[in-house]
């Protein structure tokens, strides 16, 4: 249990939800062994483990639907772990068994698989689904998603998005509504394949970058990752800082920004690690309401720590080197 000098996890997950990964170590610390002990009485290590990474995952996406009023943080995490154990031992027996035929009598039994004109058609119908749901509003996306592509109950997506179950039901009905009606004309255009063309590249991009953030948690919450402090330059208020988060032999790394003021008109900040005489850019930042950000970024030049850190504004369209106008910095200034 942490000490009453330790902030608690409804202050920790107001932070995450304010943008602050820094709040997620302390989370997964506490509640990840038992979040693991429960998986694996009924899973192998390996997808005990995966419980573990998904369950913080989804934490870490939906730190602003937490809501204390409905029940504590345990309470809450210990669900959505029980329901993606749910979903993985379903998943599981769906699966045809793969010892059927130890003897290996069976080996000229035909593939009954669709063929290559039905398999094209069935990613097409896939493609224009997922394309008519990324278009609605964000809280009947994440309802709908739980719903019909991961097989959730209504009950089950209620518990996930932390609503009550009349809310999640009626975003899941109005959800399904929308999707009826963008995808009929879609599926009967003769122009299709254009379309499908974009929205199967814009989906795959949406894949990878699930793949970066899920690197990005194992990173934040690893013991040994680094957590350096850049602090404001003189003229800038105090409260202004960001944080970076790396770890030597890895590749990735966690950048994110607090309280900054907005940036000027024409003009953005900019992330930038320096090895040695060479800055080298991690990006852009775009500011929430609040003046936070998060920047992931993975180079392999990031597998070694860097010697110094800034955040600048540039002009709007980025630049190749930190122009003069610094704003936090690591060392401190």
């Amino acid at each position: 249990m942490p000490s009453s000098e330790e902030p608690s996890d409804d202050d920790l997950m107001r932070a995450l939800a304010a943008g602050s990964t820094d709040a997620l170590g302390p989370l997964h610390r506490r509640h990840a062994t038992l979040v693991y002990a429960i998986a694996a009485r009924t899973l192998d290590r390996a997808a005990a483990e995966d419980i573990v990474q998904d369950v913080f995952f989804t934490v870490w996406r939906n730190a602003a639907v937490f809501d204390p009023g409905r029940g504590t943080f345990r309470a809450w995490v210990l669900q959505i772990a029980h329901f993606r154990i749910l979903n993985e031992l379903r998943r599981r027996s769906r699966r045809p068994p793969l010892d059927g035929d130890p003897d290996g009598v069976a080996t000229d039994v035909p593939d009954r698989g669709p063929g290559p004109v039905e398999a094209t058609w069935r990613a097409h119908r896939q493609a224009i689904l997922r394309s008519a749901l990324a278009e609605l509003p964000p809280s009947q996306r994440d309802a709908v998603d739980l719903a019909l592509l991961q097989d959730l109950t209504h009950e089950q997506v209620a518990a996930e998005l932390n609503v009550p179950l009349g809310t999640a039901k009626t975003r899941i009905r109005s959800g399904i509504m929308k999707l009826r009606a963008r995808l009929a004309p879609q599926i009967a255009a003769l122009g299709a394949l254009v379309l499908l063309v974009a929205v199967g590249l814009r989906w795959a991009r949406e894949r990878t970058e699930l793949a970066r953030d899920e690197r990005a948690l194992t990173l934040v919450t690893a013991s040994d990752a680094q957590n350096l402090r850049l602090a404001p330059v003189a003229g800038v208020p105090e409260g202004t800082h960001a944080r970076y988060r790396g770890r030597a032999g890895s590749p990735i790394a966690v950048v994110t920004l607090t309280a900054f003021p907005p940036a000027p008109a024409g003009q953005t900040y900019q992330a930038w690690v320096r090895h040695g005489t060479t800055w080298r850019s991690l990006g852009a930042v775009a500011l929430d309401a609040s003046g936070n950000a998060r920047l992931v970024a993975e180079d392999p030049a990031l597998a070694a720590l860097p010697d110094a850190i800034a955040v600048t504004r540039e002009p709007a369209g980025g630049s190749t080197t930190p122009g003069p106008a610094v704003v936090v910095t690591w060392p401190s200034p």
